[in-house]
């Protein structure tokens, strides 16, 4: 399998709207943690970052990660340790660029996600092809979307998926499974 260690993903629970589109802080969900490391981890993504301001949320991941990679869990379920281990939670969305900048040499594009379609949003064929270089940024939002800033800073911002009708509100982490079987999986014969 081909290693995409320049390309990068964020889970980000603040700014994102809530039902009512107010700007909030989203929890973090355990099972988000755990899926979207696996996630990452099967298509050889560089590092997945769950991003939220609340220190408490912060120490739930960090207690989770220590766990599945230092802790009892590491010898229970290696393979749980090997997902985990490009896991990691900051503060925000600005200190994941520094970080990205600092480990690689070079600013992160950002590139966001969402149910929705914007102007010029980029189709993923065309988006595959732009992967090859530099480091990337996959951002993707919780609750009931990233903060529109976000968006309108960002530099692309990927087509919305389609499903068979009109419906969609996927789980975030089928909606990142998707996109990144999109992008970055091996073209099959079925």
């Amino acid at each position: 399998m081909a290693d995409h260690a320049n390309i990068h993903l964020a889970l980000v629970h603040f700014p994102v709207y809530n039902k009512a589109g107010e700007i909030v802080v989203s929890s973090v969900t355990t099972l988000d943690v755990h899926d979207i490391s696996r996630i990452c981890r099967t298509y050889s993504v560089g590092s997945f970052y769950v991003v939220t301001p609340l220190k408490t949320q912060q120490v739930l991941v960090g207690r989770i990660v220590d766990h599945w990679v230092k802790g009892f869990g590491a010898e229970y379920n290696p393979t749980r340790k090997e997902s985990l281990l490009r896991t990691v939670v900051k503060n925000s969305l600005a200190d994941v660029v520094s970080d990205i900048e600092a480990r690689c040499g070079e600013k992160p594009l950002q590139t966001v996600t969402d149910a929705r379609p914007f102007p010029g949003s980029v189709g993923y064929g065309d988006f595959s092809a732009r992967l090859g270089a530099g480091q990337h940024l996959l951002i993707f939002g919780t609750g009931w979307g990233l903060e529109r800033n976000l968006i309108k800073n960002a530099d692309f911002v990927l087509a919305p998926i389609d499903g068979a009708e009109d419906y969609n509100h996927l789980p975030v982490r089928a909606a990142i499974a998707i996109i990144l079987d999109r992008l970055l999986g091996r073209a099959t014969n079925v």
